[in-house]
């Protein structure tokens, strides 16, 4: 319930959370995916008939013109290149000059229709954000099934020839680590090194950051914790892991979620439990900007100990 977050948050002489300025727009354009990964928050999976609309992506275009602090905008999904008019937007978004970032899971590159992908990808200078939950074959494998962690393998070497992840490159390759199991991720910098020597001892592989995302207790991965008995333990162990020093840097400060129909959210995890954005608005169609968000209420709920639990975990990897 978010009142033991809030409780959380007041005991440690913290005020309830706010909106900073927007900074970065992730758009969530669908939960079509090539995959069903046993992690998944989303639900994403092949069946998923959940697509945003060209409607839809138009008008998101219209703020993001309107908004001009907003400076990344963060594809998602699902595979989000499996939306039709996923390259539109990135097209769009940077002849706005915007920072566009694809969290991309690798395998989609190598999906029928994708053949030049990497080349639009290196073409728009798209940063690619890449999940590979682990440097060892049999522990993706039984995450996000047999064969996935090959197909990620080849994904980042077709990437490293196109010259993402090479030292010195623009084109920005990170890797993303997540928990096979109901437990912390260990500390970023030092699992960074480990990726680094593994892959590049192994595979000749290379990429820029790693980042470590704590799996939140909903959708899909909470069905399975249910289902091992492990639900409640692991939830008792994020708020006993409570840290209040990533208060001042949570995503949700300065990111606003924006659904496959165009409802607005104060976080991904947020859309996913269908809670509402704190500042009371409904859909893309109820704002002219994103500028005004600054200063409301941020909605809150127990799955927020997910963001807040140890090093703290974001997007953009661990916040403390």
């Amino acid at each position: 319930m978010r009142q033991d977050f809030d409780a959380a948050v007041d005991a440690a002489g913290h005020p309830p959370l706010r909106r900073a300025a927007t900074t970065t727009l992730q758009v969530n354009v669908g939960k079509l995916c090539n995959m069903s990964c046993r992690h998944c928050h989303v639900d994403a999976g092949p069946r998923r008939t959940e697509i945003m609309s060209g409607d839809t992506v138009d008008r998101l275009l219209v703020l993001l013109a309107a908004s001009p602090g907003v400076s990344t905008v963060d594809l998602t999904g699902g595979a989000p290149e499996l939306n039709p008019h996923f390259r539109r937007l990135v097209v769009a978004a940077r002849a706005l000059g915007r920072r566009v970032i694809d969290r991309c899971n690798l395998s989609v590159l190598f999906e029928p229709g994708q053949e030049d992908l990497g080349e639009f990808l290196v073409a728009h200078e798209v940063e690619v954000v890449a999940s590979l939950p682990c440097y060892l074959e049999a522990n993706v494998d039984k995450q996000r099934g047999a064969g996935a962690f090959d197909n990620s393998i080849e994904g980042i070497r077709l990437l490293n020839r196109l010259g993402y992840g090479q030292p010195g490159s623009r084109l920005r390759l990170s890797l993303v680590y997540n928990p096979t199991g109901p437990s912390l991720p260990p500390a970023q910098a030092g699992l960074a090194a480990d990726y680094h020597r593994v892959l590049k001892e192994r595979y000749d592989l290379v990429f820029h950051d790693l980042l470590t995302i704590t799996n939140m207790p909903i959708a899909r991965f909470a069905n399975q914790l249910r289902a091992d008995g492990r639900l409640a333990s692991y939830e008792d162990l994020l708020r006993a892991s409570f840290n209040p020093d990533t208060l001042p840097a949570l995503m949700c400060r300065s990111l606003v979620s924006v659904s496959w129909d165009g409802r607005l959210f104060d976080c991904d995890f947020h859309q996913m439990t269908e809670v509402p954005l704190g500042a009371g608005l409904g859909t893309v169609y109820d704002v002219h900007d994103l500028e005004g968000l600054r200063g409301t209420p941020i909605a809150t709920r127990s799955h927020c100990f997910g963001c807040t639990a140890g090093a703290g975990s974001s997007c953009g990897g661990a916040l403390a």
